[in-house]
């Protein structure tokens, strides 16, 4: 199954260095597959001649968003008659150039939405790691950037313990219930 357009056609715009990055056809290939074992993947005949792909602008909120371009009512129309989508579009965040692992897992969830799989379902994250399963923390450069970006702007960036007076620096953003040094209840 060669999708010659979508790659052809699915060069971001430059914006990383001068670089084009271009999406591994066995990539799009395995997203396709995987939707198409689905009933709610109603743009799967035309997702393929009708999702352009670029970079966004480097917001802090997205990493991907896919947008229909087609109005709400003939979106809604579409999905109902199983249509053409009319043009869709996937933004990419420019960071993800410095992460395959990421990249390959934002473009194969913003290709299950492209598809019809619109809904962030059991479902689609079950399809979306078989394709392309989500990097640890450890693994990603990027979440970890992102990681620190957010604990650096937490207020409280630091606890200690009623108990032992032991002090520990935050570095997750979860807030901890128990001490890491006598194990009991933070107060």
């Amino acid at each position: 199954m060669v999708h010659r357009g979508l790659h052809q056609g699915h060069r971001a715009a430059t914006t990383v260095a001068g670089e084009r990055p271009v999406v591994p056809l066995a990539l799009t290939e395995a997203v396709l597959r995987a939707a198409s074992t689905s009933t709610a993947s109603v743009f799967l005949p035309w997702v393929v001649d009708r999702v352009e792909l670029q970079w966004s602008e480097g917001d802090e909120v997205n990493l991907g968003l896919t947008r229909f371009l087609a109005s709400e009512v003939d979106l809604v129309r579409a999905r109902r008659l199983r249509l053409d989508p009319g043009p869709i579009l996937i933004e990419l965040h420019p960071d993800l150039n410095d992460d395959e692992a990421l990249f390959h897992h934002v473009y194969a969830h913003e290709m299950l939405h492209a598809a019809g799989l619109t809904m962030h379902s059991e479902e689609h994250d079950r399809l979306t790691n078989e394709v392309a399963p989500s990097p640890s923390m450890g693994d990603s450069p990027l979440l970890q950037r992102l990681r620190d970006r957010l604990l650096a702007q937490q207020p409280v960036q630091s606890w200690t313990c009623g108990h032992c007076g032991h002090t520990w620096q935050r570095t997750t953003m979860r807030t901890p219930t128990r001490c890491l040094r006598c194990a009991r209840p933070l107060r």
